[in-house]
């Protein structure tokens, strides 16, 4: 090994490793105990679900309610109401055929016999008879299909690169489903919980899919930097603009079942939030940054740092401006129902943009996208430094191979 290569790796390794202990550290003393979980039985605990198939439907004339209101506001007195029967598919109840109202909205084409539906059992109450009622369609089938397709088509283009990819996917789940939810849940600190979530994810993920060698590493530290900026300026945004990230029917709601955590509790799901939705983009930009210094290395290895720099810095600006897309369009298609709403109401535009839904998204969105940014220079100069410290010049030292001449 090259004397100039295992100073680098020392360096690397000692500014990476005690970041990624802190947050072991950090996910160790804020990991949520159990008790919490119980006390919080929100739904009714006696309804069961279960899946069944349709046997036949019936349209029929049935009293209109407020989900049935008009656009001028008044409730019909009579309206459409589709009656389903269906026959229970397992469990206890299976083979036992039941009747149901469909929600507003289905129709009968919608349910042909043979269609996978979820319906709800509230058991006999005193002197109430069993109920049943409409859940929703059992999707499970369609669902668990794409996912294998997405898996397969992963796997078969980019091979096992693609394969530890998927594996680290399903770690960064595992992470977010067992320690970060349930922390913001339990009232932990926010910042601790997606702060040491995120790098826990970020190191696991990158050297999974990548390997472990300098062009990962360069790229991990890339990626922390982008999201201490990012932690930062959310932190900063939401104080500034006032988001309390009670914008939305849901997060009222959820801010009312986690009591007296609630209002903590919101505020750090704003903050989670803007993490997560930059960790994707981050990592592809910094992995992106890491390899093409490579690249250009090996296609000149007598390149200075500069001329790396400012080379690396050009696909860099290409990247820029694709991402801020990326990100942008990403929200925007995830917010479409609501932009169709406003649309509709015809609000000034200025009262809507900064309202409380609004502005979070943009906050979310401005965010990210300078953290982004920032991280593209930032890493790009660690991996000129580390590239040409690692591989002086006229030594041709392909990633992790020494040859000798």
């Amino acid at each position: 090994m090259h004397p100039r290569l295992g100073r680098t790796a020392g360096i690397l390794v000692a500014l990476i490793v005690p970041l990624a202990l802190a947050a072991v550290v950090g996910v160790a003393l804020t990991w949520p105990s159990g008790e919490a979980q119980t006390e919080r039985e929100l739904t009714d605990s006696e309804v069961t679900f279960h899946a069944a198939r349709v046997i036949s439907t019936q349209v029929e004339m049935c009293e209109g309610s407020v989900e049935d209101r008009r656009p001028d506001g008044t409730v019909p007195s009579e309206v459409e109401c589709l009656r389903v029967a269906a026959q229970v598919s397992g469990g206890e109840f299976a083979g036992q055929q039941v009747e149901v109202w469909a929600t507003a909205g289905v129709v009968a084409g919608d349910l042909p016999p043979g269609t996978r539906v979820m319906l709800e059992r509230y058991p006999a109450m005193d002197d109430e008879p069993e109920v049943w009622a409409w859940q929703d369609f059992d999707r499970a089938l369609p669902l668990a299909a794409l996912a294998l397709a997405f898996a397969l088509v992963t796997v078969l283009v980019a091979g096992l690169r693609g394969l530890r990819a998927l594996l680290g996917l399903v770690f960064a789940f595992a992470i977010i489903g067992t320690y970060m939810l349930p922390g913001l849940v339990a009232g932990a600190s926010p910042l601790i919980v997606t702060l040491a979530g995120s790098i826990v994810i970020m190191v696991v993920v990158l050297y999974v899919a990548h390997g472990l060698s300098l062009r990962t590493s360069t790229a991990l530290l890339g990626t922390m930097l982008g999201l201490a900026v990012t932690t930062v300026l959310g932190v900063i945004g939401a104080n500034a603009a006032r988001l309390s990230g009670v914008a939305s029917e849901d997060s009222y709601q959820l801010s009312l079942l986690l009591g007296e955590h609630g209002a903590t509790a919101l505020r750090g799901l704003f903050l989670c939030g803007v993490v997560l939705a930059g960790l994707g983009v981050l990592n592809d930009v910094t992995i992106t940054q890491a390899s093409a210094v490579w690249e250009l290395r090996a296609a000149d290895p007598d390149a200075d740092r500069r001329t790396l720099f400012s080379r690396a810095m050009r696909i860099g600006r290409d990247h820029i401006a694709s991402t801020v897309y990326t990100i942008v369009f990403a929200y925007m298609g995830a917010s479409l129902p609501i932009l169709l709403l406003v649309q509709l109401y015809g609000l000034p535009l200025r009262i809507t943009i900064t309202g409380g839904f609004f502005a979070e998204e943009i906050v979310r969105t401005l965010v990210g996208s300078i953290g982004l940014v920032l991280a593209i220079p930032l890493t790009t100069a660690i991996a000129a430094l580390v590239a040409t410290t690692a591989e002086p010049s006229r030594h041709r030292v392909t990633e992790g191979h020494h040859h000798h001449h």
